[in-house]
């Protein structure tokens, strides 16, 4: 007797209903599919053809970011056979050094050298770039404000250190902490807009904006924050990164790491998300820093806030859609259902508590009598 083949449409029926979202339901979550071909596409390319196909419109959904955490959730990616995408994604990773030097810039002008405009539309006063800290609060200003007061507070700045932002983004944290704790900052990027926006927001402060690579640093460093960029290193730089590090600061020094972390040790990104938002990205695992800090430091304090993402995330898209009205003179339609998807699927992502957020302090020799955590 012949097996039939189920279709298309009843794969992923099957496949959507064990996260319990339906395909044309009620409920805010459901997806309603506004093209037939909808189903053979993703069936096809993973996760690649789903956000392909939203940024498209062929399909929608109320709550994005409540279907993609109940897909995320539910583990479907681990229930797909592995797509072309994928496999190409993992060839070139191994191959090449895709955040080489040059590829490193390549990479960074992509994404953040769209218009400041972009950003300003849906970032705080600090144009903080990453999780905000929501102990305790519910505003997204005052979450990234207590961010930045943590990581002063766990580096121990005082009025006396040199402190290096490395990935310094549009100069948030050198603001707060040379005003609020009377250090020197000297921040590096190697974003054109960055670098011009970072250097006339800290105008007339202790503060120092290099457009450098990590690579060509020199000078030591009383403290050293790495905030949001280790995940555009790569695994193969990793070492290197953590080699610079190391040479950069004194030996009675601070360094705090904060990172996306991934649950599980990979070579590459979601090839969406490699595709249309971060380019040659990698999340770190906890196995791959610890090999790149291996013998190099010592852990004193590693804190995980990674459900705040999700909080962070929500806000952005609440104030990115608020101003879309703003940003129509510059970018089309499908661009708004790219970011809306970008946003609002990564909430999805954190809620599921599939990536993690990490703070991670380390000294080169161990603190004498060790190290009080700072919450």
């Amino acid at each position: 007797m012949l097996r039939t083949v189920p279709s298309a449409k009843e794969t992923i029926r099957k496949l959507l209903a064990a996260a319990d979202v339906q395909i044309n339901g009620e409920r805010a979550w459901d997806i309603r599919v506004r093209d037939e071909h909808f189903y053979q596409r993703v069936l096809a390319g993973g996760s690649l053809a789903l956000g392909e196909s939203y940024m498209d419109g062929w399909w929608e959904t109320e709550a994005l970011d409540q279907c993609i955490f109940r897909i995320v959730r539910a583990g479907l990616k681990k229930r797909v056979v592995p797509r072309l995408s994928t496999v190409i994604a993992y060839l070139k990773s191994t191959l090449l050094n895709l955040q080489s030097k040059n590829r490193a810039r390549e990479n960074v002008h992509r994404h953040y050298d769209q218009s400041a405009k972009l950003y300003l539309s849906f970032l705080d006063p600090y144009n903080q770039y990453t999780c905000g800290y929501f102990q305790s609060v519910d505003d997204l200003n005052r979450a990234q404000e207590q961010k930045l007061d943590l990581i002063c507070k766990k580096l121990r700045i005082t009025g006396a250190d040199e402190v290096l932002d490395i990935g310094c983004g549009w100069g948030g944290f050198a603001k707060l902490a040379s005003e609020r704790y009377r250090c020197r900052v000297t921040g590096i990027t190697i974003s054109d807009q960055q670098f011009e926006y970072a250097r006339n927001y800290t105008q007339g402060l202790p503060v120092t904006i290099l457009k450098k690579d990590y690579r060509d640093l020199s000078g030591k460093f009383d403290k050293i924050l790495i905030c949001g960029m280790m995940e555009h290193v790569g695994f193969k730089n990793h070492r290197a990164l953590m080699r610079v590090v190391h040479h950069s600061l004194r030996d009675d020094g601070l360094f705090l790491l904060q990172t996306i972390g991934a649950r599980e040790t990979s070579r590459f990104i979601d090839p969406w998300l490699g595709t249309y938002i971060f380019p040659n990205t990698l999340l770190p695992s906890i196995k791959q820093i610890a090999e790149a800090i291996e013998g190099l430091f010592v852990v004193e304090d590693w804190q995980n806030f990674g459900a705040f993402y999700d909080q962070t995330l929500l806000a952005w898209f609440r104030n990115f859609d608020a101003n879309w009205e703003k940003l129509r003179a510059e970018f089309d339609e499908r661009f708004y259902r790219m970011w809306k998807y970008y946003l609002l699927a990564c909430a999805g992502l954190f809620r599921a508590r599939e990536t993690q957020l990490w703070q991670v302090v380390l000294s080169k020799n161990g603190l004498l009598g060790g190290y009080q955590p700072v919450r």
